[in-house]
């Protein structure tokens, strides 16, 4: 059989790409042509991340004729668009449907979506770490090695099912121009002390999550009385000052940021750092005692649509080019070989990483919840 100038065009292109030199005893070169062009043509595409396995390639022609991942996360969109557009650029072929959701939403409609065999998420992304190994425990996650893996901690891979995608302090937030400066406490005894001392000025003016309806907000106090349970003294003091309960990240800081409250205690790094950037009057306390550190946690959904779309995407946020997009809006980078900006980490000493694992379990048990907010309950109304 003849070969025609554009094959012989193709053959040329697949001989430049190394992993794609065809061995010239196996098949004739028209017909190896034929069998690597899908591979070759995605390659030519989108690129072939650097250092990537050869099979590869065949993900990213999967992905291209799935055309599209759906995301379910709590993180806020304005955030990640950074990340989303180097995604997109990287990947053309791929469309980005992102949802933001509050996390016991994004918990409970990947649980009822995946049991009713109806399209879910593809990649799922959570700040409620606890919620997200429960959804990898409970069977609603699948297996992926990213290619990524090597250059992560332990402590943000389990199973190869929940991957950490970021590591962000856990602070507190407060109005700079409205705490007088010889009240800024730099560690938990500190704060306590404060509110108990300057109760009445305080009151009222102090907010931090409601645990019954934020995830993010249980899995910090239960992390906070598993670091200490002398928290439930701070609880106390936060209840004296009748303290404003929120199930989100923005009423927390539009608190601060409006002055309605002067405090706002366990908030997420990465959003009240990129605030104190706008606003020079919010300042940010990672305390000495110990800061928590949380990770965004991602997982391809069991029930996917588009999994290959979903690695892609994976794949992208924890490489190196993706942890720089992330870390530019605060969201300090998981892996160690990437800066993160300037002030988003706490100091190794103090630093306490919430590990990825069966260890967050422990507290969404039913009977262990309820117990856990009773006693929370309790030590905010003690006067």
């Amino acid at each position: 059989m003849a070969i025609g100038p554009h094959t012989m065009r193709v053959i040329g292109l697949l001989r430049k790409i190394p992993c794609f030199v065809p061995r010239r005893q196996s098949l004739r070169p028209w017909r190896r042509a034929l069998l690597l062009l899908p591979a070759a043509f995605a390659l030519i595409a989108a690129g072939q991340p650097r250092g990537y396995p050869r099979s590869y390639a065949d993900t990213i022609a999967a992905a291209r004729r799935e055309g599209a991942v759906v995301v379910y996360s709590t993180t806020d969109r304005h955030e990640v668009v950074g990340a989303l557009n180097a995604f997109r650029k990287r990947y053309p072929f791929l469309r980005v449907d992102y949802r933001e959701l509050e996390s016991p939403t994004l918990y409970n409609r990947v649980i009822a979506e995946s049991r009713a065999r109806k399209p879910t998420g593809d990649l799922i992304w959570s700040s409620a770490m606890d919620l997200q190994i429960k959804l990898v425990n409970d069977g609603y996650a699948q297996a992926y090695a990213s290619p990524e893996k090597p250059y992560l901690p332990d402590w943000a891979i389990w199973k190869n099912e929940a991957w950490g995608v970021t590591a962000e302090p856990v602070v507190i937030a407060y109005n700079k121009r409205l705490v007088p400066p010889r009240d800024v406490p730099r560690s938990r005894a500190a704060f306590e002390r404060l509110l108990r001392s300057n109760a009445a000025f305080y009151r009222g003016r102090v907010s931090t999550y409601d645990p019954r309806l934020s995830g993010f907000g249980y899995l910090q106090l239960t992390q906070d009385y598993h670091a200490s349970r002398d928290v439930m003294g701070l609880v106390g003091a936060l209840g004296a000052a009748r303290v404003r309960l929120h199930t989100s990240s923005g009423p927390l800081l539009a608190d601060i940021e409006s002055g309605r409250s002067l405090f706002a205690y366990n908030a997420l790094g990465s959003y009240a750092l990129e605030l104190a950037t706008r606003n020079p009057d919010i300042g940010v306390i990672m305390p000495s005692d110990y800061t928590l550190v949380v990770s965004r946690i991602a997982l391809i959904a069991r029930e996917a649509r588009q999994p290959n779309a979903a690695k892609l995407l994976l794949d992208f946020l924890l490489s190196v080019e993706g942890q720089r997009q992330l870390a530019r809006a605060y969201m300090a980078p998981s892996r160690e070989d990437v800066a993160p900006l300037a002030g988003s980490k706490p100091p190794p000493s103090s630093a306490r990483p919430v590990k990825l694992g069966p260890a967050l379990l422990a507290n969404l048990d039913r009977i262990r919840r309820e117990r856990f907010l009773a006693n929370w309950q309790t030590a905010l109304n003690e006067k």
